[in-house]
């Protein structure tokens, strides 16, 4: 097995994935299809514990974490580009998941982002929080956030990350960059938090928030005058604000759905779809919290239902409903009707088929 070859391949055939996996061939992953290399053998337990030894190069702090938790998330060097990398067990053999992060951020106008999320990072204090599944490009819009703060405004920002993925040079802005784990710059998300109320940063970069502790601490570093951005891992903004509500005991979610409703200034849940043009194409959701969502927030009973019609009622500040999102991308020619009916529940599709209707009338008559 020649681990060099694997990584040489992935790099040409740009390919934003690498799964190792005994039994198969090396796999990549390209604008989202699964396709083997087809010139390389079956990986065997041997290659894969030589793929392991080549990733961990004999760390012991890295082999104890997955000797004693089974897995392993590091991040990993090689030529000119980093790799994020995660170890996992089966069959009591190592399995490994190579993420390949682009050398240069892509432009933010060319994200397809909209422009409320960059005009919220000028608040002085408060959260935001981008989310969305697993490989729906939560890294590259909060790394793109940075890049536009970095370049635009003069903060200290500090960022905590497992692992670290793209590596940030200070321009405007002073930039201090990280890593969560076990023999790293610091031990948990949370003990990060802490610690940055005494670092004088301005703002606050939280890689992922995955627990009610550094939930906590996030949120009484938003409430000390920073701005505190983060993701979490959620499918939509109704969704992140049931998550967050729920990291507490019911005796303690009033009052933290009154911070919530204080601290929150916008929610960005986003998702991935392979365009017509067989490139990836970002479908957000855009909750700006105003008086009326601050409301339903602070209600005894979260509605989702509410949360999506306040998001719907709200586009002249900036907020962006999921099925606006997929109505627009359709009209443009960006993604099939199917695609955008996909994406959404079965009782939606008629205002789905309305609001394109709207939106090509629109265009017809910007046209004429």
């Amino acid at each position: 097995m020649n681990m060099n070859k694997i990584l040489d391949i992935a790099m040409e055939k740009d390919a934003s994935d690498v799964h190792m996996i005994c039994g198969n061939k090396p796999i990549l992953r390209i604008a989202r299809d699964l396709k083997e290399i087809e010139d390389m053998k079956e990986l065997t337990e041997a290659d894969m514990t030589e793929a392991y030894d080549y990733l961990v190069k004999g760390n012991v702090n890295k082999d104890e974490v997955y000797t004693t938790t089974k897995k392993l998330d590091i991040s990993y060097e090689y030529k000119d580009i980093r790799l994020r990398v995660n170890i996992s067990s089966s069959d009591e053999i190592p399995t490994c998941t190579l993420r390949i992060i682009k050398n240069e951020l892509p432009p933010y106008e060319s994200l397809g982002i909209p422009d409320v999320v960059r005009r919220m990072t000028y608040q002085p204090q408060g959260l935001i929080l981008v989310t969305g599944k697993t490989n729906s490009g939560k890294s590259t819009t909060l790394n793109s956030m940075i890049d536009y703060i970095n370049e635009n405004q003069n903060k200290k920002i500090l960022t905590l990350e497992n692992p670290i993925e793209y590596k940030h040079h200070s321009k405007k802005s002073l930039i201090v960059q990280k890593e969560v784990g076990k023999g790293r710059d610091v031990l948990t998300f949370s003990d990060g938090v802490k610690n940055s109320l005494r670092e004088d940063c301005d703002i606050l970069v939280i890689g992922e928030i995955r627990d009610r502790t550094t939930m906590e601490a996030a949120i009484e570093m938003a409430e000390s005058g920073h701005l505190v951005i983060g993701t979490l891992h959620t499918k939509s903004c109704a969704e992140t604000i049931d998550r967050m509500i729920n990291f507490y005991e019911v005796r303690d979610q009033a009052s933290v759905k009154y911070l919530l409703s204080a601290l929150l200034k916008l929610v960005v849940s986003q998702r991935l779809l392979k365009g017509t043009n067989e490139k990836l194409v970002l479908v957000p959701e855009v909750m700006v919290v105003d008086n009326i969502v601050a409301g339903i927030i602070r209600k005894d009973k979260l509605s989702v239902s509410e949360i999506e019609d306040a998001i719907q009622s709200n586009l002249e500040k900036g907020s962006i409903g999921l099925i606006n999102s997929l109505a627009e991308l359709f009209v443009e020619d960006k993604i099939t009707l199917e695609q955008a009916k996909s994406q959404i529940e079965e009782k939606n599709q008629d205002i789905l088929n309305r609001t394109i209707m709207q939106l090509k009338i629109k265009k017809s008559m910007r046209n004429n």
